[in-house]
């Protein structure tokens, strides 16, 4: 609906999938995995529920589809947002409280090199652009952080990140999603 899909396309396809982009309840037939970008969490879900696609989504989600949330992505999941705007609320699907821009403004993005869990050895780098500061967190686990708070957690069949995968030209995290929605495992 809105938000960095074509980033996101471009690499799932580079780690060998097929994509399409979701923008009706249809659209959602038949998928193995879906990527909700970083974009503008609330012009996202209000998007969402204006075409009729909010519900389908949360019920497609609760039945176990494999959900990889980035930035934006991942407050639109989040159980709490503690600064949301004016009847923004969160999908409540991941056990995580966030806090939209946590990091800063636009101009107080930046790259960090990050040790994720389950992905190789070396640091994968996060682009971090106006990205969610995860305040607290419930039953969600915890695969990376930075300075002390996560950056990334998987709760069942949810991976979601506060930072941008997609810009950073290392297609890890897409290979590992396609990897995990390819052969159900996160059902």
């Amino acid at each position: 609906m809105q938000g960095a899909f074509a980033e996101h396309v471009r690499a799932l396809e580079a780690s060998g999938a097929r994509t399409r982009l979701v923008r009706t309840e249809s659209d959602l037939d038949g998928l193995d995995g879906l990527v909700l970008p970083g974009g503008e969490s609330t012009t996202m879900t209000m998007l969402m529920e204006r075409v009729g696609l909010l519900a389908p989504l949360r019920h497609a989600i609760e039945k176990g589809l494999p959900v990889l949330a980035t930035c934006a992505g991942m407050i639109v999941l989040a159980r709490e947002v503690t600064d949301a705007m004016a009847g923004q609320e969160g999908m409540g699907l991941l056990d995580i409280k966030v806090r939209r821009n946590g990091y800063g403004r636009q101009v107080d993005s930046f790259e960090a090199g990050l040790q994720i869990d389950g992905i190789g050895d070396r640091d994968f780098p996060g682009v971090f652009i106006r990205a969610p500061l995860v305040e607290s967190i419930g039953d969600a686990r915890v695969i990376a952080s930075y300075e002390g708070h996560p950056v990334a957690v998987k709760q069942g069949h949810i991976t979601a990140l506060c930072f941008h995968p997609e810009l950073s030209g290392d297609l890890r995290l897409h290979r590992e999603f396609v990897r995990m929605a390819a052969n159900g495992s996160a059902r």
